[in-house]
């Protein structure tokens, strides 16, 4: 079951002059940044009540970031919904009709459990799910 918005991903050219504007203009308080290089991209996290705002940087024009950012700019890349149970929430998921773009959880940032649904079965928004 989704229990709560666990975070919301944001494509950045740069983290450099994408974190003042979190931190100085909204006064946002920065938590971590963390290189995630089978993504290949730097995550710099924003804490908003329980919900994380992420800044994604690629590391690599191969990342899916870089390809994002070249096709429409930067800004949301997705949405991301916490379960208790990411196997049981994918299989739910997928019974009631959603597309997969991850069939099996994979490692995401914090060593957290993670899958993606592709965006034509969730109103054109990249949506991942993650465990933890």
């Amino acid at each position: 079951m989704i229990n709560k918005i666990d975070h919301i991903g944001i494509a950045v050219r740069s983290l450099e002059e994408s974190i003042p504007v979190f931190r100085d203009l909204l006064r946002l308080d920065m938590l971590e940044i963390e290189e995630v290089s089978d993504q290949m991209v730097r995550v710099a996290k924003f804490r908003v009540g329980e919900t994380d705002i992420e800044l994604l940087e690629p590391t690599s024009s191969e990342s899916p970031i870089a390809k994002f950012i070249d096709k429409r700019g930067q800004g949301i890349h997705h949405i991301a919904f916490a379960t208790d149970c990411i196997d049981e929430e994918l299989e739910r998921i997928e019974k009631s009709g959603g597309s997969l773009i991850n069939k099996n959880p994979r490692m995401g940032a914090e060593g957290k459990k993670i899958a993606f649904l592709h965006p034509r079965s969730t109103a054109k928004v990249l949506t991942e799910i993650c465990e933890g």
